[in-house]
């Protein structure tokens, strides 16, 4: 990984080109939110400006428009990740919302009583379980 550049990738992240206390801002907050690049930020102001509407809902011309915007990252994601197709991507509001997508699906689907899916990380709050159960 020699050819790693943390320079150059720093350069696409406009919330890292500030110091904070006087040093250079290491972000490891990640968990919480991420920073963004560029190249998102561009795509998140022409969506706001331009075609603000409701993805696969409205048959309108920025209803329309969105809705293409979407299934195009869909499929150049699939490309990204090797995907055998678009249809194998599927978009989720977080990490969360994947988590449950998939102990909902693949979990009821696939475990059968007494196995369970353990989640590591951050202690359960009050009232909530480590593990899912089918």
């Amino acid at each position: 990984m020699s050819d790693f550049d943390v320079v150059a990738l720093r350069r696409d992240f406009p919330g890292l080109h500030q110091d904070v206390h006087g040093k250079t801002l290491c972000y490891l907050d990640n968990a919480a939110t991420t920073q963004k690049p560029r190249a998102v930020l561009d795509a998140t102001e022409h969506y706001y400006v331009e075609d603000c509407a409701n993805v696969h809902r409205g048959v309108h011309l920025l209803s329309e428009r969105a809705t293409r915007s979407f299934e195009a990252v869909r499929g150049k994601v699939a490309r990204f990740i090797g995907a055998k197709s678009a249809d194998e991507v599927v978009f989720t509001k977080g990490v969360t919302d994947a988590v449950n997508l998939v102990a909902q699906t693949f979990g009821r689907a696939t475990l059968t009583p007494g196995q369970h899916i353990i989640l590591s990380g951050a202690p359960p709050r009050r009232g909530r379980r480590r593990s899912w159960r089918p």
